[in-house]
């Protein structure tokens, strides 16, 4: 039986940490420090979520001249409701125990 969409540690991990600040624009680099995803794991997964409708992202420019601008996520109320219902179906080690519905 294949597992559910979106129900992979690494997922579960990033949910987890956008979960935190909800409402804030998170950047990669941010994001790959606190879940210790590597970029090459975690800038694909962002993409895939954002495709997905469960993350909005934007370019954000930067104050210091010549710098590039950088590229910030934070969860849509959809990305929220896996995010919550991921927390809520996780067992003890923090991975999924349960099928979860994806709002596709």
């Amino acid at each position: 039986m294949p597992r559910p969409a979106n129900a992979s540690r690494q997922t579960h991990l990033l949910l987890a940490a956008l979960l935190e600040q909800p409402r804030s624009w998170r950047h990669g680099y941010e994001l790959a420090k606190e879940t210790g995803l590597k970029s090459g794991t975690l800038y694909p997964l962002l993409m895939r979520l954002s495709d997905q409708g469960l993350l909005d992202a934007r370019w954000q420019a930067s104050d210091i001249p010549g710098k590039p601008p950088r590229h910030m996520y934070r969860p849509t109320a959809g990305g929220l409701a896996l995010a919550r219902e991921q927390r809520t179906n996780a067992g003890p080690d923090g991975l999924l125990t349960k099928r979860l519905k994806v709002a596709t």
